[in-house]
């Protein structure tokens, strides 16, 4: 469990049970009901991240919406997006192993996070890794429900495959650019989970 859920879910548990004194159970019922999704939603499970060095894991739970080629940065990569619901589990996870070089926070829109403008004009952090392998690129974009994205790592620090770096409160959208020197496993609309399922994998000449 991530620990803001206590502090989510602390005021509306409250409220209920006080609710409930009063005998106002209609109130008292939608009121815990609103504190367990609370905390539901900020489940934090463990994962079981797949050992071989090649794979590259996703970087959050959700459906595939989007694969495709993209320049970003002046370079050529493969883009993997991902929409997260509201029921899927919301904290993100390194996709590979290597060193933070980079976390900017760019403010932005709140369209819908399934729509494509989403990856460029939506609020969202773009986390640079730099991996033995080639530079990784995920983004964490806010959605019309999500207004915060949050990244727990900063500039510098060493990630392993699969490690918690951070979390979007509510429905939003995770982007992955992988150079092209990776092969891509995945299909849209497969679900995926964090740090867990391998979207895709380093050739092996590189």
């Amino acid at each position: 469990m991530v620990n803001e859920a206590y502090k989510f879910s602390a005021p509306p548990l409250g409220a209920g049970i006080l609710c409930l004194f009063l005998r106002w159970h209609w109130l008292a019922g939608l009121l815990i009901f609103l504190g367990l999704f609370v905390l539901y939603f900020f489940r934090d499970p463990e994962r079981a991240t797949p050992a071989d060095a090649s794979s590259i894991v996703s970087p959050a739970d959700g459906h595939v919406v989007e694969i495709l080629d993209e320049l970003l940065d002046g370079t050529m990569g493969h883009r993997i997006s991902i929409f997260l619901s509201i029921w899927d589990v919301h904290v993100q996870r390194a996709p590979v192993a290597g060193r933070i070089a980079d976390v900017v926070y760019r403010p932005g829109k709140f369209y819908a996070a399934w729509r494509r403008d989403a990856s460029t004009e939506n609020e969202q952090n773009i986390i640079y890794i730099h991996s033995p392998q080639g530079p990784v690129i995920f983004k964490q974009i806010a959605g019309a429900v999500a207004r915060r994205v949050i990244c727990w790592k900063s500039e510098g620090v060493e990630v392993a495959r699969g490690e918690r770096v951070g979390m979007i409160r509510f429905g939003s959208r995770v982007d992955l650019w992988l150079p092209l020197h990776s092969q891509v496993l995945v299909q849209r609309k497969q679900f995926v989970k964090g740090g867990a399922t391998v979207l895709a994998k380093w050739n092996s000449t590189t």
